[in-house]
């Protein structure tokens, strides 16, 4: 399903040729991430007219409108007199003048990653003009995402590469190959964890042990091995018997005949980072995965944590070859559920269950049961602070359709107290939790059943926790929404995370 709205006189007409028609999607799909985040982080909301949003945008006091609300379209702006159309390039154009003059620091690299996203979304949409869904319903949900991140100003950039060079393994074109074999020498290698499941993905020889590598992750790491393949520390095994597909993360890979989640290292900045597995991260993810482990063990409830079990490397590429392997699903799945990603329910896919909704009430009560109380007992009862977003949380449905059960995931995410002081947690789960997922999910929700308020049900299960933050957010006059698009413009650290204050629709009106 195609949630954005189609662009203004849109009517695809049959002289139309199928490039221009997806050069326009590809705008629609680039600019409604982009407008959310300059609307959120920078412009000024005015009174609306002619049912169109209007802002001032305080740099030069230019006013901008655009169509609908989640997702918004047709971006115009004011000047001699008359509203103008801004298409993409003008749209970047206009984001970078009014961050220079708001933040009074340039920024060149940014401007760039925006056009690299919506040029990616256009190789996406040709991509999958071509392709075949996949059948099965959790791999649509995966790999649904051509708008990603909603607050994000370019969330489908991939590193500025070739699109011969990403495109082959790219989620949203419904990706599937097999990993590729290396054999890592015995006395160079790094193992932490469980990595059984590793081994039997094929065999080493004599002296070696088995690393499966990302076949993207070997041609950016190009000539950077090459004294490792010549010396005999590394060596070619050829690729897995049977398929992997990417995930939403696009780095890590789903091996369904092995139920295993591999994850791998990218040198390629993906939304905020640069998505290589850091020394730093690996050498604590066995203490937060394990305390994120314990708090679901003590739940009591079918909410699940899919285990970082461990990660395999070699010494002299540490970082670069690093392997983290993932819990599967089927273990922790109750019967007859299957499961779906939140980010996918959001976009919206062939056959999601917000599409057949007739009692969103119900539905909606059902996905808060699922997914707000172990979020909430694992910070209150161990001090785990998950990075409950849209894109590490699974929810499980049944043959109704109806939510059933939360998977989460990524121990990389996860914070633990004291590590980070409460208050600074406690932003961050309700960042993660409520204005990344459940304000997304409530308004997809909303959008199929206009006048459905989503907020009631919400404020009475997170009023059943006792816990005196609970009680503060249901009072507040706001929320934390992290500002992507100045983090980004500043050049601030990706892991960083800087907040302004939204309206918090939980207060009680």
């Amino acid at each position: 399903m195609d949630l954005l709205p189609p662009p203004a006189g849109d009517d695809a007409p049959a002289h139309d040729d199928a490039a221009a028609h997806i050069a326009r999607r590809a705008d629609a799909y680039a600019a409604a991430p982009l407008l959310n985040c300059l609307l959120r982080e920078v412009a000024e909301q005015l009174p609306d007219r002619d049912g169109r949003r209007v802002y001032r945008l305080p740099g030069g006091g230019r006013l901008l409108r655009v169509r609908g609300e989640r997702r918004p379209a047709d971006p115009e702006v004011y000047t001699l007199g008359a509203w103008h159309r801004l298409g993409h390039p003008e749209l970047v154009k206009l984001v970078a003048e009014e961050l220079r003059r708001h933040t009074g620091l340039s920024n060149h690299d940014l401007p760039v990653e925006m056009t690299d996203s919506r040029d990616a979304v256009a190789a996406l949409l040709a991509a999958r003009a071509r392709a075949t869904p996949p059948d099965d319903p959790y791999r649509r949900s995966e790999q649904s995402l051509l708008t990603g991140h909603p607050h994000h100003p370019a969330p489908k950039a991939r590193g500025g590469g070739p699109v011969a060079a990403w495109l082959p393994y790219a989620p949203e074109a419904y990706a599937g190959f097999p990993p590729a074999l290396l054999g890592v020498r015995e006395d160079t290698v790094v193992d932490e964890g469980d990595t059984t499941a590793l081994d039997a993905l094929g065999e080493a020889p004599p002296g070696y042990r088995l690393l499966p590598a990302h076949p993207w992750q070997l041609d950016l790491l190009g000539p950077r091995l090459a004294d490792a393949f010549a010396d005999g520390r590394l060596v070619r095994l050829g690729t897995t018997a049977s398929e992997a597909w990417p995930t939403a993360a696009v780095r890590t890979l789903y091996a369904p005949e092995r139920d295993l989640f591999l994850k791998f290292s990218l040198d390629v900045r993906i939304t905020n980072d640069i998505r290589r597995l850091w020394r730093h991260d690996l050498l604590k993810l066995r203490r937060t995965d394990r305390a994120a482990h314990e708090a679901f063990t003590a739940f009591d409830g079918p909410a699940a944590w899919l285990s970082d079990r461990g990660y395999r490397t070699a010494d002299f590429a540490y970082e670069e070859l690093a392997v983290l392997v993932r819990d599967g699903l089927r273990a922790h799945l109750r019967p007859g559920t299957t499961p779906l990603l939140a980010a996918g329910l959001v976009e919206g896919f062939a056959g999601s269950p917000l599409d057949d909704t007739t009692a969103p009430d119900a539905w909606w009560e059902a996905y808060l049961g699922a997914v707000v109380p172990p979020a909430l007992a694992a910070f209150a009862e161990h001090g785990v602070v998950l990075e409950a977003h849209l894109q590490n949380t699974l929810v499980a449905v049944d043959a109704d359709g109806m939510p059933a059960q939360a998977l989460f995931r990524d121990a990389e995410g996860v914070k633990l107290l004291p590590d980070v002081p409460r208050a600074a947690g406690w932003e961050r789960l309700v960042y993660c939790l409520v204005v990344n997922h459940l304000t997304e999910i409530a308004g997809a929700l909303a959008e199929r059943h206009p006048g459905f308020d989503p907020w009631p049900a919400a404020r009475r299960v997170l009023a059943r926790h006792d816990l005196p933050e609970t009680a503060e957010l249901l009072t507040s006059p706001t929320l934390p929404g992290k500002t992507n698009l100045l983090l980004r413009w500043t050049g601030a650290d990706g892991a960083d995370a800087r907040y302004l204050p939204l309206p918090n629709p939980l207060a009680a009106r």
